[in-house]
């Protein structure tokens, strides 16, 4: 079997930043535990998959990470929609996408900007598990909420910054993975997000986190439109928009690579 194989750098002004995605495309599913073995090959925090549903522009997708299949994924949907649109299906203005898991997801194009329509997930409050603190390598925390993830606030930018995780510690933590989280010093806020446990110890930009982090800073700034940012060593920024309990998220798009994969 051959299958096409597109890697693309997601939320992203130009090769080698934003979030890489490994994006297949295929005409029908193919077995879980193969998806999961490329996956595992391609070592990326997600390889994508999508079928055609019928219609232009309707696809069901589902995201692998290197250890699992993984409910919601951001980046990689936005790349999904950069392939469907500038090389499988350039005609289309609206791409729906079917999950498992996360609903319906959309995304659009205008003028090479990708803007995705996912679910808002407002972390609630939580008792705070032993040791997760000391998984991020801080000593205290503004506020301690969860949603799939544990969502740690901090006093600022900084503080977001400096955190030196302990990979160890956040594996044996009972959720896919930890977001931390401050105001921005430019940006309105900022993040850093971690799935050791999903075989990704620091994720560069992570659109799922961002159902998280938009929801909880619009009711903390008073405002729907925000500048996010990630700051991981690649860097991502993010223009976020909350409309109801829906959050948009807007980024670009670039192809690294494009091959086939034989299995």
């Amino acid at each position: 079997m051959i299958l096409p194989i597109y890697q693309v750098d997601a939320f992203a002004p130009a090769v080698f930043k934003g979030n890489p995605a490994a994006v297949i495309p295929l005409s029908e599913w193919i077995d879980d535990s193969l998806m999961q073995r490329i996956a595992m090959e391609n070592n990326l925090s997600e390889t994508v998959f999508f079928v055609p549903t019928g219609g232009a522009g309707n696809y069901h997708i589902r995201w692998f990470t290197p250890d699992y299949e993984i409910d919601l994924c951001g980046h990689a949907t936005l790349a999904s929609a950069y392939i469907i649109k500038t090389i499988l299906e350039p005609e289309v203005s609206k791409i729906n996408f079917t999950t498992q898991k996360a609903g319906l997801l959309q995304a659009t194009a205008k003028d090479g900007v990708f803007t995705l329509n996912f679910p808002s997930r407002m972390p609630q409050p939580c008792e705070v598990p032993a040791g997760l603190l000391e998984s991020v390598g801080v000593n205290s925390a503004v506020e301690v909420l969860r949603s799939r993830d544990y969502f740690i606030v901090l006093e600022n930018e900084a503080a977001v910054r400096s955190v030196t995780p302990d990979y160890n510690k956040m594996t044996r933590l009972d959720t896919t993975g930890v977001i931390v989280t401050a105001k921005g010093d430019s940006a309105d806020a900022v993040s850093r997000c971690f799935y050791p446990g999903a075989g990704v110890p620091e994720d560069p930009v992570t659109g799922s986190a961002h159902c998280n982090v938009v929801p909880y800073w619009a009711g903390k700034l008073g405002k729907t439109e925000l500048h996010c940012q990630q700051l991981s060593a690649r860097g991502g920024d993010l223009q976020c928009r909350l409309e109801g309990d829906r959050v948009y998220m807007s980024g670009t798009c670039v192809l690294f690579m494009k091959g086939e994969v034989y299995v």
